[in-house]
């Protein structure tokens, strides 16, 4: 299958129009339109409707989709390893999720620079789910993630845990039944050990999938959350956040996550997960 015709249909889904691929491809809108046929012939499926509104996709390009940015994604980054100097030993390509990058994620990469000077590395940002998918796919090589899910082939480190804290804007801020409150979301434990402590409650208004932007919000807009109590901790200090002292502290477990390859081919790593759980 060739790689070129794949990237094409993926600008074509992307942009919603041949002429708008072509554009961002540089290349003629025949030739975008002729790199579809190819695919299209190759597979036995139509992949995109054509319509006055603009292209869209079939049944069978919805599913070609995932896997073709799989695919692509493979060769980008094949190409770049490839390339690399000699010197380079090894390459770690290395997913984290959002907010464990300020504390493990910069430890992590540290303690390979320093064990592992002549490995090649690369980092990639994604939440829970999409850091799963890559593992799966063979994208990255290890996952620090919030997400305990392992599939076939995959070993799992628990590396440490963080409280989670209710605080506030409001120093005064109820408990239970605070119109300001947002959910953030903090994993499968969290939700459901928040679910049994505020059972009586009603459901926040707004949720978040990021810490990150839970914590922006309500410094922003006023209101409560709970946050990761080494995030927030700047925020106390100045007092434009204040931790409810009288609500429930929950904790969520961090996880390293290896494929095959990285637990066979890098005997190093063990020693590193055991730095850095301490």
């Amino acid at each position: 299958m060739n790689i070129t015709a794949l990237q094409t249909f993926l600008a074509i889904v992307e942009t919603g129009s041949l002429a708008r691929a072509s554009e961002q491809m540089n290349v003629t809108q025949s030739t975008v339109t002729a790199r579809l046929q190819s695919l299209e012939q190759e597979l036995g499926q139509q992949l995109i409707v054509r319509q006055k509104s603009g292209a869209r996709m079939t049944a069978s390009g919805q599913r070609l989709k995932r896997t073709a940015e799989v695919m692509t994604q493979l060769w980008r980054q094949a190409r770049q390893e490839t390339a690399l100097p000699e010197r380079i030993s090894e390459v770690c390509n290395i997913g984290c999720q959002h907010e464990l990058w300020s504390d493990l994620g910069e430890r992590l990469i540290t303690d390979i620079r320093t064990m592992r000077p002549n490995a090649a590395l690369s980092v990639w940002p994604g939440s829970a789910s999409e850091l799963t998918a890559w593992l799966a796919a063979g994208l990255i090589d290890v996952a620090l993630t919030h997400s305990a899910t392992v599939q076939q082939n995959q070993q799992i480190f628990p590396i440490g845990t963080e409280d989670l804290i209710l605080v506030s804007t409001d120093a005064a801020a109820p408990l239970r039944f605070d119109p300001g409150y947002v959910f953030v979301e903090g994993g499968e434990e969290f939700g459901r050990a928040h679910a049994a402590a505020y059972s009586d409650a009603a459901s926040a208004r707004l949720s978040f999938g990021s810490a990150t932007w839970g914590l922006a919000h309500i410094l922003g807009q006023g209101g409560s959350a709970y946050l990761p109590a080494r995030m927030v901790a700047p925020y106390i200090k100045t007092g434009q956040l204040h931790r409810l002292a009288d609500a429930p502290v929950f904790q969520r477990r961090a996880y390293l996550i290896l494929n095959a390859h990285a637990a066979q081919a890098w005997p190093w790593i063990q020693p590193l997960i055991e730095q850095l759980s301490r």
